[in-house]
């Protein structure tokens, strides 16, 4: 699945009040722990994140301490004593199997030693898998048993509405727009690699004027300082946006086309501004070019309660309005 779906799917948990523990297995760096995390946030649940590899398995179960000559176990502070929340056991099977051990315990009872989970609380797990070159150990078939599994793999729309809520650099999306398969290319030979994770550091890098090389390797890096060499090809994309493009034409170059609907998503910051944007891309571009701004630009104005103003601008532009109904019937066919 995806991330996006990921995410959709934990919410559904989550709205159902299902207590079965989940497992969500996926490469590393393609953000399963920030999913789980905003998740928790969303439903303004509390938050707990273990790294059972850390851990030993009397920090688990807790310390023994006698009293009245008999041995009780004092559970850790760090475990959930009310509420509710979410107990997220990150990088599960990173951990040795004595700590996995421990682990089935927690999940299969909601109990350590004298602890006991709160009814209110989810048991989450994450994981990376053996094929990903992970230092990992094989998860006992007994604890494997006990989970739900979701396997996630790592997708350029997804990353995408998080990063433009994010507000990254519209440089980092165009390029990742142009090459995809940059998104996550895993190397175990490098300490530095291009993942969902490692771009998001890019950006702060790129947007400080340093070299993403230290976030994402030196192969990515040099691909991104070529693309950015193309943009003082583009035309005036603020011309687009003031309405004032009747001059300018749309060009052939591929990864110049994404970086000017990439750019023109980006800046827009009014429903003026993607109006004048979608009314020049559908009089000078191909279809498929107008429908990929059309997506990203409607979500943007959503986001930011102007879609009903775009929609007036629209509607007073006749060729822009047919367009935009034939555009709508195709995503409603999709949907079907």
């Amino acid at each position: 699945m995806k991330p996006a779906e990921l995410a959709a799917y934990l919410n559904q948990i989550v709205q159902h009040k299902i207590k079965l523990s989940t497992m969500i297995w996926g490469p590393p760096g393609i953000g399963k722990s920030s999913i789980v995390a905003q998740t928790a946030r969303a439903h303004k649940l509390a938050f707990i994140d273990l790294r059972l590899s850390q851990l030993a398995p009397t920090d688990l179960r807790g310390l023994p301490v006698a009293a009245k000559g008999i041995s009780r176990w004092y559970p850790p502070e760090f475990l959930p004593r009310k509420g509710a929340g979410v107990l997220f056991l990150d990088e599960i099977n990173l951990a040795p199997p004595t700590m996995q051990g421990m682990a089935q315990q927690l999940i299969l009872d909601r109990r350590v030693g004298s602890y006991i989970v709160p009814k209110h609380w989810y048991i989450w797990a994450a994981g990376n898998r053996s094929e990903d070159r992970a230092a990992v150990f094989d998860m006992p078939a007994p604890l494997a048993n006990r989970f739900l599994h979701l396997d996630v793999h790592p997708d350029f729309d997804s990353f995408k509405a998080y990063a433009q809520a994010k507000n990254f650099h519209e440089q980092i999306l165009a390029f990742l727009a142009f090459r995809p398969e940059l998104l996550h290319k895993l190397d175990p030979q490098l300490p530095a690699w291009p993942s969902p994770r490692s771009w998001e550091m890019a950006n702060a890098l790129h947007r400080a004027g340093l070299s993403v090389a230290a976030a994402v390797g030196v192969g990515a890096a040099t691909e991104f300082e070529a693309y950015i060499a193309l943009y003082r090809d583009l035309p005036d994309l603020q011309q687009v946006l003031n309405g004032e493009s009747a001059a300018l034409t749309f060009p052939d170059e591929p990864s110049l086309r994404y970086a000017i609907v990439v750019g023109l998503v980006a800046r827009s910051e009014t429903a003026s501004h993607a109006f004048h944007a979608l009314q020049w891309l559908a009089r000078v571009a191909p279809l498929e070019w107008v429908q990929l701004c059309a997506t990203d630009l409607l979500r943007k104005m959503r986001a930011q309660k102007q879609l009903r103003a775009l929609q007036t601008l629209i509607a007073q532009d006749a060729e822009l309005q047919a367009w935009m109904q034939n555009y709508q019937n195709v995503l409603n066919a999709a949907d079907e």
